[in-house]
C-alpha cells in the first residue's frame, strides 16, 4: 500500500496532525486488515530535509515505521547538466546507505522524459516547468542512463514513472509518433523507434534486477 505526498512543502496539511501514524500502523498490524507492506512517496531530498521537502524530522520518524520508501525524483535530473548521471547515481547510493541504517527498503524512480507544457497553463506557479520537452527523450538514452546509474549504485527495485502519463510526457506505453495539436500539446515519440520501445526497454530493465541478461552502459539493441 503506497502513501503518497508526505514532506512536500505545496501540500495543505501538517503531517503531524493529519493520523499518518495511525494509519500506517494500521496497515500493517490490524487483525484483519493488516499485514500489508507500506511504501511512502516523499521528496527527492527527503534525506537532508531540504530543497523539495519540508524540514521536519518527524517526516523521518514515518518513514522508519514503514516498509518502503520512495523519492518522486521526475524532472530533478535532467541530460542537459554535465555529469548528471554521476550525481544520480550518487544520490542513490547516499540514500541507500540512509535507509538501510533506518531499517527500510529503498525503490528510486526512473522516467523517461518529461514536459509540463499544458499543466502550467492553468499553474503560473510552474513557469519554470512550461518548456514543450523541457526533458528530452533521447530515444530512449536518457531513460536508460538513468536505469543503468540506479542499478549500478545498488537499486534492487525500480519505480517506473510513468506508464500512462501522457500530459507530462513520462509516458511508457505504446504511443503514436504523430499525435493532434490544439490547446494542449503533447510530445510525440520520436520517429523511427518502434511504438513500443519504451516498454521494451523496462522489460530490460527487469530482466538485468533478476539476473537474467548481460547489463550494458549503452542503451541495448533490438534484434
Amino acid at each position: 500500500v503506497v502513501i503518497w505526498g508526505l514532506g512536500f512543502p505545496d501540500r495543505p496539511y501538517n503531517i503531524r496532525k493529519i493520523g499518518v501514524n495511525r494509519l500506517i500502523d494500521f496497515l500493517k498490524h490490524d487483525p484483519v486488515y493488516g499485514g500489508c507492506s507500506v511504501m511512502l512517496g516523499v521528496p527527492t531530498y527527503f534525506r537532508d530535509l531540504n530543497k523539495d521537502c519540508l524540514p521536519d524530522p518527524y517526516l523521518h520518524e514515518l518513514i522508519r515505521s514503514a516498509d518502503i520508501v520512495l523519492p518522486w525524483m521526475v524532472q530533478r535530473f535532467t541530460p542537459f547538466v554535465h555529469k548528471e548521471k554521476d550525481r544520480y547515481r550518487d544520490h542513490i547510493i547516499d540514500d541507500i546507505a540512509w535507509c538501510k541504517e533506518q531499517g527500510v527498503d529503498y525503490v528510486p524512480i526512473v522516467y523517461p522524459g518529461f514536459s509540463w507544457h499544458n499543466l502550467s497553463k492553468s499553474r503560473p506557479g510552474l513557469a519554470r516547468h512550461t518548456a514543450y520537452g523541457a526533458i528530452p527523450r533521447l530515444g530512449g538514452k536518457f531513460y536508460w542512463d538513468l536505469i543503468h546509474s540506479a542499478i549500478t549504485a545498488g537499486a534492487e527495485m525500480l519505480y517506473v514513472a510513468m506508464f500512462d502519463e501522457i500530459d507530462e510526457g513520462t509516458v511508457i506505453m505504446k504511443c503514436a509518433h504523430t499525435v493532434p495539436v490544439g490547446k494542449s500539446i503533447f510530445v510525440p515519440y520520436e520517429e523511427g523507434i518502434p511504438s513500443d520501445h519504451y516498454l521494451w526497454l523496462t522489460g530490460m530493465a527487469g530482466k538485468k534486477l533478476r539476473g537474467e541478461n548481460p547489463f550494458t552502459k549503452t542503451i541495448p539493441e533490438r534484434e
